[in-house]
């Protein structure tokens, strides 16, 4: 009747989670690397700036079609907009521009134009012997403009167009030419096509629909105009290669770890009835763990996702063990006796194996939460299910194990028993130790964020190459310039600018884009108007200033009249068209005061950044990456203390089970399979990460489980000398044909995590029968 129950329940919560993942409207699959990063900045409102930013143009691709001729170049760019913009997987595409005039661009400023003076402007304006007529001179013999100019019956003196060459639509490196937003270098063409998705980049559906018309859309274009080259970026890449690659790593780990326990489990237990139990009970696991983690957190992360393809080779340990005590058994098998035989090894595996797993979800990392919360459902309910549902399946007698396997097992455990006696194993402790000395000591470590989020290199180089062309900034370094009003806040960012312009001047920033520089503080307005109240106050000189300089009386009447103006309010510049593409850049009044951002250009020193901040009053430089970088080193620090806490954790365990003698002893086979890990990846040249810390916990608690199963099931396998320890290399083997597996992850951090697995466990099974004290003595 227990079994019957819990196979309903074990269907239901089956059903629930296929219902979770599948019956909402798409997989709840998060491909948002950035999401599973924790807060890190000290001030909330830095987080928000730091998502502001990032998905402020995460939802579009930025396309840039080059060639060598310049009349391709435009004609491909065409091609691939009008391909683009016929489909719906894009709610907007721009290629050619819209018609647009120059005046209604330029008109909402001229009422504004005495408050609005480049720094130049207002410095020679205010020094001794500035001559208007001179800047007037110099004005009527500038070349014609190609950008956005000012008329100059509205600007005869040229400040305020002093002032619009200093906008970031100016100084970008895109200019309009025949309707298209073109760049030229090293003799090639580059034209800007824009496309925003219609829905979200992390949308699966999206993803596929969008990078599907962009194919064919590139196809088209490249057969109409050979020789033609895309370069592109945009989030919708970046998500769509982190689930290529998440679902190559599920078809790998899953798919080989599957085939390689099948084949093994069929060759150990020679019939396929043990085979399809353990899958049973495993599944069992895998589905409990996926609807537990999708009721908790709402989605799963692609480092959960491929874990848990892992993680069948840690459940299957639990089926494993029953059915090895259920072959040395032989005819004398009894359901339940088998049962009580491997509760107690069951029980204290399970218990270290949390820890192990209750430590990772310590962390403030969302995905490594999820992957404890997946671990520790999925451990529970194939516990469980040896418990509750295995007996009823297995009432007869079975098959004893492979007899090579036994043998081969029996000679390694003498070896290792005996290496493990006495002086003979303070020696072969003393031997280890040396020879992981010179690893231990090659040992360094290394936080870079890069080591979770490793984007494809060809993405990363062609997002290098349009940043490089077209002047676009990156998002993830940053100033936030923080005020109790909106004045203070661009009075604030002013100062910061100053600094930065101090940099340009110096070559070592290519420059900024902030609020402040197309919106100046009221103070800085009035400063402006200040500089130029001495010159208007003489209204009959400059009436012949303009007068000698062919200026109609009208037109010198009209411009004399409109000063001084008024000045430009954050309302009037928020409400222009023009601010329509910055306007994220101000992110006005909330609890925590007035913000804006300020993005640098051209420049990835944080030394240098931050020093341009220091000693300003509410600017702080938010640099993400280095800031989580910062997080794993602080983690990374603490973790082994923490691995060492988790030793001691055990102790407490084993010496209630083995007693004080032998719990050490039981422990050691872990705790030396950890040295000889860290002195492996020493010699490796493995920079420690925090992943690495995280999987020798799990070494921890796995090896244990190695220990504990030998412990357990020697005195029921005396008459199959060697059958005990084949168990336990059966569930090694297992683990390491999933969890080492892990190691050729397309993720960085599964990398690391499976390669440490990998040699973790390794080690810890071969050295388990060291800890055999009995078996020594017999052998």
């Amino acid at each position: 009747m227990r079994a019957v129950c819990f196979a309903i329940a074990a269907l239901a919560i089956a059903l629930l989670g296929g219902w979770l993942l599948f019956g909402r409207g798409g997989v709840p699959i998060q491909t948002d690397l950035l999401a599973m990063l924790p807060r890190t900045e000290r001030h909330p409102l830095a987080e928000i700036a730091v998502e502001r930013l990032t998905h402020a143009n995460g939802d579009r691709m930025v396309l840039l079609v080059e060639h060598a001729d310049d009349a391709t170049a435009k004609a491909a760019a065409r091609t691939l907009g009008a391909a683009l913009a016929h489909d719906p997987a894009f709610s907007s595409v721009t290629a050619e521009l819209p018609p647009f005039d120059l005046n209604q661009i330029l008109a909402p400023y001229l009422a504004h134009r005495f408050s609005l003076l480049s720094d130049a402007d207002r410095a020679a304006l205010t020094a001794p012997g500035y001559d208007p007529a001179q800047a007037l001179a110099r004005r009527l013999n500038e070349p014609f403009l190609a950008g956005i100019g000012t008329k100059l019956q509205d600007d005869p003196f040229g400040w305020l167009q002093h002032w619009l060459d200093q906008q970031p639509w100016s100084r970008s490196p895109l200019t309009p030419e025949d309707d298209l937003l073109t760049a030229h270098r090293d003799e090639r063409t580059y034209v800007m096509v824009t496309a925003a998705l219609n829905g979200s980049s992390y949308d699966d559906t999206v993803q596929h629909q969008a990078l599907d018309a962009l194919n064919r859309a590139e196809r088209t274009m490249r057969h109409d105009h050979p020789g033609t080259h895309l370069l592109r970026a945009g989030a919708v890449f970046h998500a769509a290669a982190a689930r290529a690659g998440a679902e190559r790593d599920v078809h790998v780990v899953g798919l080989i770890s599957s085939l390689g326990i099948a084949l093994l489990l069929l060759w150990v237990f020679r019939s396929p009835g043990p085979l399809l139990l353990a899958f049973l009970s495993t599944a069992i696991g895998i589905a409990v763990a996926i609807t537990a983690t999708l009721l908790v957190f709402g989605q799963m992360h692609l480092l959960t996702l491929v874990f848990g393809a892992a993680l069948l080779g840690e459940a299957v340990d639990y089926s494993i063990q029953y059915l090895c005590a259920r072959a040395n058994a032989g005819p004398a098998w009894q359901p339940n006796t088998g049962l009580r035989q491997v509760r107690p090894a069951l029980s204290l595996a399970l218990g270290t194996s949390l820890l192990g797993y209750a430590l990772l979800g310590l962390l403030p990392f969302s995905a490594l939460r999820q992957m404890a919360c997946f671990a520790m459902a999925g451990m529970s309910a194939a516990y469980l299910s040896v418990f509750w549902l295995l007996p009823a399946l297995l009432q007869k007698p079975a098959k004893p194990l492979s007899p090579r396997l036994v043998s081969w097992a029996r000679a390694l455990q003498v070896i290792g028993a005996r290496l493990g006696a006495g002086k003979r194993g303070a020696f072969a402790f003393a031997l280890l130790s040396l020879a992981a000395l010179p690893g231990w000591w090659m040992l360094s470590h290394d936080d870079d964020i890069h080591l979770l989020i490793s984007p494809p290199a060809h993405l990363a180089a062609q997002e290098i190459r349009i940043r490089d062309v077209t002047g676009l900034g990156n998002s993830t370094q940053f100033y936030l310039v923080q005020g109790d009003s909106a004045e203070q806040t661009l009075q604030r960012e002013e100062a910061l600018e100053a600094r930065l312009q101090t940099l340009t001047e110096q070559g070592r920033l290519q420059g900024w884009i902030g609020v402040a520089g197309m919106l100046p503080s009221a103070q800085r307005q009035q400063a402006n108007q200040a500089a130029l109240a001495p010159w208007f106050a003489q209204r009959a000189r400059m009436q012949t200033w303009l007068a000698d300089a062919g200026f109609r009386a009208p037109v010198v009447t009209a411009y004399l009249d409109a000063w001084p103006g008024t000045s430009l309010t954050l309302e009037q510049w928020l409400a222009m068209p023009i601010s329509t593409p910055f306007r994220y850049l101000w992110m006005g009044h909330s609890k925590h005061g007035y913000a804006s951002l300020v993005l640098p250009q051209g420049q990835d020193d944080v030394a240098l950044l931050r020093t341009a901040a220091e000693g300003l009053a509410g600017v702080e430089l938010v640099d993400k990456p280095a800031s989580v970088s910062a997080l794993f080193g602080r983690y990374r620090q603490y973790a082994s203390l923490w691995l060492l806490a988790a030793m001691v954790l055990i102790v407490p365990l084993f010496a209630w089970r083995y007693g004080l003698r032998m719990a050490p002893r039981v422990l050691a086979p872990p705790v030396l399979g950890i040295g000889l890990t860290l002195a492996m990846l020493g010699y490796l040249g493995q920079p420690l990460t925090l992943f690495h810390w995280m999987a020798l916990m799990l070494v921890l608690g796995i090896g244990a489980n190695y220990a504990v199963f030998l412990q357990e099931g020697e005195p029921h396998a005396a008459h199959r000398p060697g059958a005990a320890y084949a168990g336990v290399l059966l569930s090694a083997v297992t683990a390491l044909l999933s969890f080492g597996l892990l190691a050729l992850s397309s993720m960085p951090a599964l990398r690391h995590f499976g390669l440490t697995l990998l040699l973790g466990i390794g080690f810890t099974a071969l050295l388990v029968p060291m800890s055999l004290i009995v078996r020594e003595k017999n052998t």
